[in-house]
């Protein structure tokens, strides 16, 4: 990553996206270069694909413990809600066994640093079945 690609990123408001791949320095490790290049910041918790198939292949539970990992991010994202940017943060389930667990992880080292995490999900609205709705079987 150079800065003339954070520049043309920053100019289109397209958001570099921050995540934990090897191959890509972590956002703490990029010294003065400002990784926030739109409105919003997306942030990727991958995982290794490979090495955590190797234990499981159920994505049901926790297989890697990632406490000190996403309390690393927890101070990312601390400083992304300084500047008052909205953050997308989405956890896969290869990252440590189940990305449910890994987002209710984070949330709490979050909320035991005071920082809020709302959830931005917009639950479907129940409506009654019409009689259009219902299939034959």
């Amino acid at each position: 990553m150079k800065p003339r690609l954070l520049d043309l990123l920053r100019q289109n408001n397209v958001a570099l996206v921050l995540q934990d791949q090897s191959w890509l320095p972590h956002p703490k490790d990029r010294g003065n270069y400002d990784l926030i290049t739109a409105d919003f910041s997306y942030i990727r918790w991958l995982g290794n694909r490979k090495d955590i198939e190797k234990l499981t292949t159920t994505w049901n539970a926790t297989i890697i413990d990632r406490t000190a990992d996403l309390q690393t991010w927890v101070d990312v994202c601390e400083k992304i809600q300084k500047r008052g940017i909205t953050q997308y943060v989405y956890a896969n389930n290869h990252y440590s066994g189940f990305a449910p667990a890994t987002v209710e992880l984070f949330r709490s080292l979050c909320k035991a640093r005071g920082i809020e995490t709302p959830l931005n999900v917009q639950l479907p609205v129940e409506t009654e079945p019409t009689l259009f709705d219902i299939s034959p079987h």
